[in-house]
């Protein structure tokens, strides 16, 4: 059998680095797509947002599957750039789908639990639950959702869209800012300064799943959907998430703890949103990974506080 090859988009970033890692381990050839970090030979730099780039990456690679994780995924820096938002959460991946579509190529599109309103007592959410986000972030990657889903829905292949919901992710990072956990780390550190004041959300429960099991999830997904065909029946909408739960301000405190740090200019806030903030967040967006453990795809997650125990060791040797 000849080797399956898979194109990933946003490549360089927290998720699509562990996402090249994991087929590339399953022995596959991978390529990557990059903007501002692409190097021209593992990671192409393609602009997402032109279609004619994508298609010449299509045509060049001839991948049988795209994992779609290139996004702008910060709900505050979605707020100042509405427009470029859009460019990148529906229209490149609307446009994405239709070339994906057209070529009978597998596409997973990375969407997040945000889509969710998140109301107390609402979660955990099937996949098949109302979508109703509060926030532009949600609201944009909910559209590329669609725009995904309606492609292959007009090219009559619908077995090969799906769409993986994930919530906040952290791992291996580049930089601790990468990720909305791992920053976290360099709050805690923050707070170390004299006359440090820092308020942290006490109130929202998150949680945070680890790149490699997402990766390791879309690997898994790529080979039933690929085997199941373009005419398949099997679900286009699947969530993943650990059962971890924790406030941010949960996070920081355990982040201190093991780093032997005082905590005490870090003041929790139980209030929820502020109603005058432009970005309001879910009380509690959890996802049920039953679709994907229906399918028969392993749903365990690496334990938050194990890893991250293993992490800060491996950083004092």
């Amino acid at each position: 059998m000849s080797t399956k090859t898979t194109l990933v988009t946003g490549a360089t970033g927290l998720l699509g680095r562990q996402v090249v890692k994991a087929f590339a381990e399953n022995g596959w050839t991978v390529k990557g797509t990059g903007f501002s970090r692409a190097d021209g030979t593992s990671i192409l730099k393609v602009d997402l947002g032109n279609a004619d780039e994508v298609k010449r990456a299509l045509g060049d690679l001839k991948p049988q599957v795209v994992v779609h994780c290139a996004a702008n995924r910060f709900p505050d820096k979605v707020d100042k750039d509405p427009e470029g938002t859009r460019v990148i959460n529906v229209e490149a991946s609307r446009s994405i789908a239709q070339l994906c579509a057209e070529r009978s190529i597998l596409l997973i599109y990375i969407s997040t639990d945000y889509v969710f309103p998140g109301k107390p007592g609402d979660a955990p959410y099937e996949a098949d639950a109302e979508p109703a986000p509060t926030n532009l972030y949600g609201q944009t990657k909910l559209d590329g959702e669609r725009a995904v889903l309606q492609e292959f829905k007009a090219a009559g292949k619908e077995g090969l869209g799906v769409v993986l919901r994930v919530p906040v992710l952290y791992g291996q990072a580049n930089t601790n800012a990468e990720s909305a956990v791992n920053c976290l780390v360099d709050t805690v550190l923050e707070a170390q300064k004299e006359g440090a004041k820092i308020k942290m959300d006490h109130w929202a429960l998150r949680f945070p799943t680890n790149t490699e099991d997402v990766a390791r999830v879309c690997h898994d997904v790529a080979v039933k959907y690929l085997e199941a065909g373009e005419k398949s029946t099997l679900p286009q909408i699947l969530q993943f998430s650990s059962e971890d739960k924790w406030t941010k301000y949960e996070m920081c405190q355990f982040f201190a703890e093991v780093n032997g740090l005082p905590i005490t200019r870090i003041e929790p806030n139980t209030e929820g949103n502020d109603p005058n903030a432009s970005v309001q967040r879910p009380y509690d967006c959890h996802l049920s990974t039953k679709a994907l453990k229906d399918l028969g795809i392993n749903v365990a997650t690496q334990d938050f506080v194990g890893w991250w125990k293993r992490e800060f060791r491996a950083f004092r040797h």
